[in-house]
């Protein structure tokens, strides 16, 4: 009697009077006693095929050791299919007669199958109380079709395949969030490589462009080596001819000391001012005698003589200007009642409007006329060109530097501009004349920036030398020298209507002077990197600075004590200024990227439109319209 799978097969004895005989054939067997149970045996049943079948050891179907060949591990793998083949043809065994199963037996079973246990019993005592009845007829009924038998077969195995596909989902699902993520992460490596190849890329065309410029100052350095040791040898000569002089000028005194025991005639010495001067002198003491040596000097000895007293006469004239006084009333600032902050809304939706091309190489600096919609550019070209706005006509340029320009400033009143240039030089033109007035001379290196103070008579400047100077335009001669920065000074800029200088150094502080005493008040510390460029608000409360590494600083004028810092590099920042609200303040950058700070709610807005690096920033009077300067030798107009 067969059984549905997961159900050990049973056999009804005694009750049912049905049993086995050794050889497999069914016998009857009716009992008297009316007990019924239900016992668990074990058929086995003999098979039909008597092949005899050979185990067939596995031990050569592996590589040896030392010999592994692809060749012949490729063989190997074909001679295991071929026998794992022949041996699955052998091992099919003929399909046997199956029995068809009785109704009886299909009853119970299902019975068993569903757990309907008092059911089978009610079934059982009935179906057998038939038999005894009736006998052997019930025994025509027949066998259960085959049909319900394989149904049944039919659905356990569905239920089986439906597990199984039910486990295939989930293994799916699981492949399918597995391949999402691989896929995630490659396209995470694949920017990342993207990313680190354009890096490598800049760091190769930087370091090609570093090659460059380190070649470009080989030249450089080797004419610097000889004006080195020119220099040295005039110093030698230099003080070999000091030497000489003070030997002749002790040889002087004594003949003085002579002269005043007795009259003793001294030779004129040619060549010499210093005797010269002294033997008129002597002439004048010494009486007709002297004074006939003097008359038989030669006409060369004489234009020496004219030569030297026109150029005292010159120092003469120069030493009676008056220096300029420092103002100690100074008057407010009018355009300080005008800076709150309900002026005009701050803008930061400045658009690319027009390109003015100037210059040939890039533009250091750009400056807004005081009064007027003039707008001044220099160039690393020497040349400084004045242009009307919004067109960008230009309308005087100037030229007279034999280096190129740094900064430029305007007089107070606009007619005037002060220039800065690497020949370590400042002039001073008129605007009317578009000439050059005045030069001011003493510095040791490039001037890197200059500013005008605001009564107009002083103008100040930074230099490579580690140093600042004050210029007195009326006396025209440096009135005080600034000490105390440790590296080039690459800023500076007068306090709007007082006495007091800012300048930033590239020994990353920035300092507050007395112009007056030329002391140093106030040494500012935060910045980790050279500080190019700090500036006053309109109002001049706050102090804007930004290094060479991006990071812009704001500092408390009032308290001398820093606010807030905020890193946009790691770029460099070459200048900044405040819109003329102060609400805004801009930032060029060596990136080509013009940062707009918003002071109240510090976000940073970004202008994009340069194709190299923005120098220099300026806003226009009223805030509306935003000029940079680049690199390239433009200036470009945002509205």
């Amino acid at each position: 009697m067969a059984t549905p799978p997961g159900v050990p097969p049973l056999r009804v004895l005694e009750a049912l009077g049905i049993g086995l005989s050794p050889t497999g054939e069914m016998t009857e067997a009716v009992t008297a006693e009316g007990a019924y149970y239900l016992e668990q045996v074990t058929i086995t049943e003999t098979s039909e095929d008597e092949c005899d079948y050979e185990e067939i050891p596995d031990d050569n179907f592996s590589i040896p050791e030392g010999e592994e060949d692809l060749a012949k591990a490729i063989h190997i793998v074909g001679e295991q299919a071929k026998d794992i083949h022949i041996l699955g043809q052998q091992t099919i065994l003929p399909s046997r007669h199956v029995m068809q199963e009785a109704i009886e037996d299909f009853l119970c079973n299902f019975l068993i199958k569903m757990g309907m246990t008092r059911t089978l019993d009610c079934f059982q005592a009935e179906w057998y109380e038939l038999i005894q009845k009736r006998g052997t007829d019930l025994r025509a009924l027949g066998n259960v079709p085959d049909v319900y038998s394989q149904v049944m077969l039919l659905e356990t195995e569905n239920k089986n395949l439906r597990k199984e596909l039910k486990h295939f989902k989930q293994a799916a699902e699981k492949a399918k969030e597995d391949l999402m993520r691989t896929q995630k992460e490659r396209d995470f490596h694949r920017m990342h490589h993207k990313r680190m190849v354009q890096e490598k890329n800049k760091l190769i065309a930087d370091l090609k462009g570093l090659k460059l410029h380190y070649a470009s100052y080989e030249p450089t350095i080797r004419v610097l080596h000889e004006k080195h040791h020119a220099l040295l040898k005039e110093k030698m000569l230099t003080s070999l001819e000091r030497d000489r002089a003070v030997g002749k000028i002790s040889g002087l005194q004594a003949t003085l000391k002579n002269i005043d025991i007795g009259n003793i005639q001294v030779p004129v010495i040619k060549g010499s001012y210093e005797t010269a001067s002294i033997t008129r002198e002597l002439g004048d003491k010494a009486g007709p005698s002297c004074e006939k040596e003097n008359s038989s000097e030669g006409p060369t000895q004489k234009s020496l003589h004219e030569a030297r007293e026109e150029n005292g006469n010159k120092t003469k004239m120069k030493n009676d200007k008056k220096d300029s006084e420092f103002p100690v009333d100074m008057q407010p600032d009018p355009t300080l009642s005008s800076c709150t902050e309900n002026v005009s809304v701050a803008r930061f939706d400045y658009k690319l409007n027009n390109i003015f091309r100037l210059h040939e190489l890039p533009v250091s600096c750009i400056v807004m006329h005081p009064c007027r919609d003039y707008l001044v550019s220099c160039s690393e070209d020497r040349l400084w060109k004045m242009v009307g706005l919004p067109k960008g006509n230009v309308l005087l340029t100037g030229s007279g530097h034999t280096d190129w320009l740094s900064d430029c400033c305007f007089h107070p009143s606009g007619s005037k501009l002060a220039t800065s240039s690497g020949d370590s030089t400042i002039k001073l033109w008129d605007l009317s004349k578009g000439e050059c007035t005045l030069t001011f001379e003493g510095h040791n290196h490039a001037i890197w920036s200059c500013t005008w103070h605001s009564c107009g008579d002083f103008v100040a400047s930074a230099s490579l030398d580690m140093t600042s100077k004050i210029w007195d335009v009326n006396s025209e001669r440096c009135r005080c020298t600034l000490y105390g920065h440790t590296d080039s000074v690459n800023s500076i800029e007068f306090f709007p209507f007082s006495n007091t200088l800012l300048t930033a150094s590239a020994d990353k502080t920035l300092s507050v002077w007395d112009a007056r005493t030329g002391k140093c008040e106030q040494s500012l510390y935060g910045h980790m990197h050279s500080v190019n460029d700090a500036t006053f608000t309109p109002r001049g409360h706050i102090i804007a600075s930004c290094d060479a590494r991006g990071v812009i600083k704001l500092w408390d004028f009032r308290k001398l004590i820093p606010i807030v810092s905020i890193d946009v590099g790691p770029s460099p920042g070459n200048e900044v200024n405040f819109d003329p609200s102060g609400r805004v303040l801009a930032q060029a950058s060596a990136n080509g990227i013009i940062h707009l700070l918003d002071l109240k709610s510090g976000q940073i807005h970004k202008l994009v439109g340069h194709e190299s690096e923005v120098n220099s920033v300026v806003f226009s009077h009223l805030g509306e319209n935003l000029y940079s300067g680049g690199s390239d030798g433009t200036i470009r107009l945002w509205i």
